[in-house]
């Protein structure tokens, strides 16, 4: 018993020691530095006969330490940049003595290195232009070369393992665009590809990945990584977003550097212990040591960063202050650098749009470093977290509409107003076209800017269009703040006065839009849907389609103002599902806060038989879900 208990210890200390292991996410220092006494690897030049440039050509050849012909290898082919040959790895990397020191500490898996030239021609010295359209041609032919004769050169010569699983292959810049291009490829020949600083010859995404499908089967790592000040990052990038919306797993790696050996001699520290050995893809996304900028960022500006898991980490510069935190939703202490700078990573975070502030020492305020936008009774910041599905609110090369800022004096209300209205592609020279008109609005702590940017609504309909799923329309994104409360009786009635006597007339009479029922909608969110019930449901004389986005009488707190909007509907429920074409409501599942006031009201309007169409799309009370609110309904209006 006294064993089992012994044996049971031991155990549950391994795990724990393995649980506890942190991830290794960067080279440590001296990884590149030779060390006399550990054992060392071979390097040989070695010549082969090339049927595709005519000549023989050269390459180098690692061998690992303790070598043997008696065993066999898998191979990783490592390729050079448009100014190198099979040297230029040798000179600027050293690869040999990074190899060498990770077979020191048991990190590599014995495993033969080729360099070899990738200008595939017959003076493929690295001379003259190297720019001319034949020498980067030749970068291109060395898939032939490479395929047809150095891998059988070194399969004859070398003893080495054959099969796909067993080779690799990776390069930087020039070489990382050609790893890409061949290896994708050619996922019969490599199992394993790695890109670093990949250079513009790297293939569009929808080339380099055809059958994602197939990818998935037979990648075992695709490692993509770049310094986040190079040049030639977004090559990188477009790669990634492509395949992240196909679920390809992937490392997607960035690091602070340029275009340089010191970015790529990291890119070959990290790849090479991920070869030829069993790897666990639920980590992938947890290797790179920064994030991306998010796109709310300002101009230049490095943080926030997001994370390939969707962590993000802030940083804010206030060497004055004695406590600072991150207010997103969730509250993030955090943690003051000998700088004078704050940081904090945040957990993984869900899709779409968040407003943030700092609270520093009590106080709530915009982030420096982010766009701010007018949300939660005030002005705050934003960041943007990308994810699989956000395509359709993308820029995209379509034609594009017009966001214009329109200022008009409100005879109802007596003051000066402004909205927003987009106008569609077109809509300037086509001008003897009318077209129909959505009035959309926002929710409560907003304004007419929320659909104008948080909403990208002009993005949203300019891709709709083009892809033939909606119609050319003007969308209205008004104020929906009047001088009283929004959720009493008085204050709908002043939106509904405001709407019907004013911003409808000034619309059609300033701009091409088409004055019948039929041709226009009425949707909101949250206080927005509210008002789009009552001005709405009242008004179906004017709007055939009406969407309630999150929203939903709220009966304890509107409970005069529900009786008579049920009475009403009781007793003019035919005319409003005769003259409604679409009575739209979505929420955001269960997590959202108006969810169980909109499932009462439903059930109000099922018990008098009033007609609707219900949608749901996780997320909750946020802008992702009227994002998605609005690209589904305006695919069935007008």
């Amino acid at each position: 018993m006294k064993r089992f208990f012994k044996l049971i210890f031991v155990f549950c200390l391994f795990g724990n020691t393995t649980i506890g292991q942190v991830l290794e996410k960067e080279a440590p220092a001296g990884f590149d530095q030779v060390q006399a006494h550990i054992p060392h690897g071979k390097l040989d030049s070695i010549q082969y006969t090339s049927k595709t440039v005519g000549t023989n050509r050269k390459a180098l050849v690692y061998t690992p330490p303790g070598y043997s012909k008696k065993n066999k290898y898998p191979v990783l082919y490592l390729l050079h940049g448009i100014g190198g040959d099979e040297k230029e790895w040798l000179k600027g990397g050293h690869p040999e003595v990074i190899l060498d020191n990770l077979y020191a500490e048991g990190k590599l898996e014995p495993m033969i290195v080729v360099m070899p030239n990738g200008r595939a021609m017959k003076d493929d010295r690295a001379v003259g232009n190297i720019m001319a359209p034949e020498k980067v041609e030749a970068f291109a032919t060395f898939e032939k070369d490479l395929l047809n004769d150095l891998i059988p050169f070194i399969e004859k010569k070398y003893p080495v393992l054959t099969d796909r699983e067993n080779r690799a292959i990776a390069g930087l810049s020039m070489g990382g665009g050609q790893s890409l291009n061949f290896g994708l490829g050619n996922l019969d020949k490599f199992a394993w590809v790695g890109g670093f600083s990949s250079a513009p010859n790297t293939k569009a995404p929808e080339v380099l990945v055809p059958d994602p499908e197939k990818a998935r089967e037979l990648l075992k790592v695709l490692w993509i990584s770049c310094g986040d000040e190079d040049g030639l990052l977004s090559f990188s990038k477009r790669t990634h977003d492509y395949l992240v919306q196909e679920e390809v797993p992937h490392i997607y790696y960035l690091e602070s550097g340029g275009h340089d050996f010191k970015v790529w001699k990291n890119g070959l520290y990290m790849f090479s212990q991920l070869l030829f050995k069993p790897v666990d893809q639920s980590k992938f996304n947890k290797y790179s040591p920064l994030g991306t900028p998010a796109a709310t960022n300002i101009r230049n500006s490095k943080y926030p960063q997001i994370y390939p898991d969707h962590r993000a980490k802030f940083r804010i510069k206030a060497p004055e202050a004695d406590k600072i935190q991150l207010d997103l939703g969730r509250k993030y202490d955090m943690i003051k650098g000998e700088d004078g700078v704050w940081e904090v990573m945040t957990d993984s975070l869900s899709e779409g749009f968040h407003y943030y502030s700092m609270i520093i020492d009590g106080v709530a305020v915009v982030d420096p470093s982010s766009e701010a936008f007018y949300g939660m009774g005030r002005y705050a910041s934003g960041i943007e977290v990308p994810f699989k599905g956000d395509g359709y609110y993308q820029l995209k090369d379509v034609p594009h509409g017009e966001v214009r800022r329109v200022r008009y004096f409100s005879t109802a209300l007596r003051s000066w107003r402004q909205f927003f209205i987009y106008t569609p592609p077109g809509y300037d020279t086509n001008t003897a076209e009318t077209y129909p008109t959505l009035y959309i609005y926002h929710g409560g702590g907003e304004d007419e800017t929320g659909w104008a940017r948080q909403g990208k609504t002009d993005l949203i309909l300019d891709n709709l269009i083009s892809e033939g799923k909606a119609k050319k329309m003007l969308v209205v994104m008004a104020d929906g703040n009047m001088p009283a409360s929004a959720f009493t009786e008085n204050g709908l009635k002043q939106f509904e006065r405001e709407l019907k006597e004013s911003l409808i007339p000034y619309v059609e009479k300033n701009y091409r839009a088409k004055t019948n029922a039929a041709d226009r909608a009425l949707a909101g969110l949250s206080m927005g849907g509210i008002q789009t019930l009552y001005a709405g449901v009242n008004n179906t004389d004017l709007f055939s389609y009406l969407g309630v986005f999150s929203s939903g009488w709220i009966a304890g707190r509107q409970a005069e103002i529900v009786d008579a909007q049920y009475a009403f509907m009781k007793e003019n429920t035919s005319k409003i599902n005769q003259d409604l074409k679409s009575f739209w409501i979505a929420m955001g599942g269960e997590r959202d806060i108006a969810y169980q006031n909109c499932q009462i009201m439903m059930k109000k309007f099922d018990e008098m038989g009033v007609k609707y169409t219900y949608s749901e799309y996780p997320g909750g009370h946020t802008w992702p879900v009227w994002r998605n609110n609005l690209y589904n309904f305006a695919q069935v209006i007008f």
